[in-house]
């Protein structure tokens, strides 16, 4: 398994983790849950750029 593929499989770990035991996606959300969501996506982005970077060489 390379290193995007974990990645992936984190990244997909966290949403469902957080869709779960945070109710991330439910009626009443907060500011603080959307902010958490975006930075998981952003830190996501970035580890995956980074290893498919470090793939290729």
């Amino acid at each position: 398994m390379n290193k995007s593929t974990v990645v992936i499989f984190i990244y997909a770990l966290g949403i469902i983790f957080g869709a779960f035991f945070f109710n991330v996606w439910g009626a009443e959300t907060s500011f603080v849950k959307t902010m958490s969501v975006f930075i998981w996506t952003i830190i996501f982005l970035i580890a995956l750029f980074y290893t498919d970077k470090h793939e290729k060489k």
